[in-house]
């Protein structure tokens, strides 16, 4: 009955451990992908959309006073009608009510048949406000690649608007309006690359110009934007690169503007042919500043859900990609500048005055400069690039092979050879996973910090759970006796292996995401006289790693039975009270949960935060570790006394 009774309670763990993956992880990435995936203010961009369109049109309308084009003037004013109702309909922020008044002028301006200078001008004002105020992004994800776009425009545009993009397609014959002249420079100067994508993803009502954003990904849509901004530049050379974000959003009208026709057309050169962003740690601290004076601005407003949102991504999608790499050089400032950021939110959070708000921001700005200049170096020194490489593997690996190793040694010593196989095709498709996730995030779709650390929040409470469970039952079979023999024909059903791939599967991708982003900001750092002290870093990482696994499965085959059981259980119940601490400072970071600060010692590597929510959870998971081990010991005074 005992054999039994244990071959059945693991069968049932691991066929509740399968069920509950299979659950969790749906709504997981059901949340990721809603969140990758939904607009920021429904409404804005179609507002951006028709101003862009008015600033890039309306021009060759009027000259000297007099419309010189009747029917695109009267399209010129129903866009203005149709432009209003959307504004109106926007959601309240303080700039709406400047945004209407902005409108009413503009159509004054058109009625009385100003300048297209005039008018341009005017429309692009307006849209730089709309955009800052529902903070819409005007940006790609990913560096746009006009080689791809090539294809694209052969198979969507070109009937219309022919090979070479000037209009004269066959099926363009006798369209009102006709296609538009993608070569025609004085045009295309007044449409930013996001005007152009726009324009692809919503099309323009009333024309032939149809709407593919149902046909084509953001990706594709900003791919065809590329190359359709190369009909009109000229081959030069490009010069120093620009952001991706001043590429996307400027016109080349505006850049000539500020800097003349020399910068303008070095301007069109480069959005034809968008450099590779580079994501180094100064580009990063400066992403955190800006988005921060961004979160101010909205808190003055009025709008705190707004700032708040974005004092969240201006630590997640910046400085926390730094830390590691600041960590190496001064913990201390590291801490520093992370608490200055987080006192910045609380004040947010807990509805502090403006005047407070802005006073927490300069102190985090002073942080956030003197992390700059420590990272501000042409690349770290050869010793400090490895032992960066070194520590960021073997502080995220630990946890995870201690995990692994103990679930080996198990299967191992319980003859469960098939299982084994199990867990190495779960951690193996982990990697794949992981690796697989941080291309879709650099190339495809844009996963936000908050989304990685949700993720990365949600799997390691789940993996709290799971790991607390499995060690509490290896705890109370400790003394099963003659089980060995049974045990190796038990666990052979593919849902029990199925089960310890997914255990091994979350052990591992918890963290792999991250620690691919840790490394390419190192790699960033270190320069290319670095990248080799980089990888020996991680590699001697790893052959620690791999050592500590071999010191776990070698020494538990010289423990007996009851020790072996003992210890592991001991190790798996701690780690479970690790990644309580690690989850609940996930979710905080990711804007989920609120903070607590508390005075208390903190301890990074074994999840203890000073904040009272972290160390409520690390409380919880320690009393439901007593009190199952004290079920236990119950049970077994129970057995003794029959």
């Amino acid at each position: 009955m005992k054999r039994h009774s244990f071959v059945f309670g693991i069968y049932s763990y691991m066929t509740s451990v399968l069920r509950y993956c299979s659950w969790l992880l749906l709504p997981v990435l059901a949340l990721c992908s809603l969140t990758v995936i939904a607009a920021p203010v429904e409404g804005a961009a179609q507002a951006l959309h028709l101003l862009g369109y008015l600033g890039a049109d309306y021009p060759a309308t009027v000259a000297n006073g007099q419309v010189t084009d009747v029917g695109e003037y009267r399209e010129q004013l129903e866009f203005l009608t149709v432009l209003q109702g959307v504004i109106v309909a926007l959601p309240a922020r303080a700039e709406r009510a400047e945004l209407e008044q902005g409108v009413i002028g503009l159509r004054q301006a058109i009625e009385q048949r100003e300048e297209g200078v005039v008018v341009a001008q005017q429309a692009r004002q307006l849209a730089a406000i709309l955009a800052q105020a529902y903070a819409v992004r005007q940006a790609p994800a990913s560096t746009p690649e006009p080689s791809r776009g090539a294809p694209l425009f052969a198979q969507h545009c070109s009937v219309c608007h022919g090979a070479s993009g000037a209009g004269d397609g066959s099926a363009g014959i006798g369209l009102q309006p006709p296609p538009a002249n993608l070569r025609d420079q004085a045009r295309l100067n007044r449409l930013s690359l996001y005007d152009l994508y726009n324009t692809i993803g919503l099309g323009i009502e009333g024309t032939d110009m149809a709407a593919y954003a149902d046909q084509l990904d953001e990706r594709q849509r900003w791919d065809l934007a590329s190359y359709i901004a190369g009909f009109s530049a000229a081959p030069i050379e490009p010069g120093a690169p620009m952001s991706l974000a001043a590429l996307a959003a400027m016109t080349p009208a505006e850049v000539a503007a500020e800097q003349g026709e020399a910068a303008a057309a070095r301007f069109r050169a480069q959005r034809a042919q968008p450099p590779a962003q580079q994501r180094g740690p100064q580009q990063l601290i400066t992403h955190t500043q800006t988005m921060l004076e961004r979160s101010l601005s909205a808190y003055r407003d009025g709008q705190r859900e707004q700032a708040y949102a974005l004092s969240v991504a201006a630590y997640l999608e910046g400085f926390e990609l730094v830390e590691g790499a600041l960590n190496n050089v001064d913990p201390v400032q590291r801490k520093t500048a992370e608490r200055a950021l987080m006192a910045y939110r609380q004040t947010l959070q807990d509805s502090g005055s403006v005047a407070q708000a802005a006073q927490r921001l300069e102190q985090a700005k002073v942080e956030l400069s003197k992390a700059a200049a420590l990272l501000d170096s042409k690349g770290l020194s050869s010793s400090l690039s490895f032992f960066s490489s070194l520590l960021i593997l073997l502080r995220e690996g630990l946890e995870t092979i201690l995990v692994l190793a103990a679930i080996l040694a198990f299967l191992r010593n319980t003859g469960q050879q098939q299982a084994m196989r199990s867990v190495h095709l779960g951690w193996g498709l982990a990697l794949l996973a992981g690796v697989g996730t941080w291309a879709l995030a650099a190339y495809l779709i844009d996963v936000s910090g908050a989304q990685r650390e949700l993720l990365e929040g949600i799997t390691a409470l789940f993996a709290c759970v799971m790991v607390l469970w499995l060690g509490v039952w290896m705890h109370d079979r400790r003394h099963a006796a003659a089980w060995q023999d049974y045990i190796k024909r038990s666990l052979v059903g593919s849902s029990g292996r199925f089960g310890f791939a997914v255990l091994a599967f979350f052990s591992v991708y918890r963290e792999l995401f991250e620690v691919i982003l840790f490394y390419e900001t190192l790699w960033l750092q270190a320069g290319p006289h670095g990248h080799g002290m980089v990888l020996a870093g991680a590699a001697a990482a790893l052959l620690l790693l791999l050592g500590l696994a071999w010191v776990i499965l070698r020494g538990s085959r010289k423990l007996p039975l009851a020790t072996f059981f003992g210890a592991n259980a001991i190790l798996l119940c701690a780690l479970s009270v690790v990644f309580a601490g690690h989850g609940i400072a996930a979710l905080q970071e990711a804007g989920v949960l609120a903070t607590h600060p508390v005075p208390f010692f903190e301890f990074s590597w074994l999840g203890i935060h000073a904040d009272a929510y972290g160390l409520a959870a690390q409380a919880a998971a320690l009393v439901a570790i007593v009190l199952l081990f004290s079920r236990s010991w119950l049970s077994t005074q129970r057995r003794l006394a029959v």
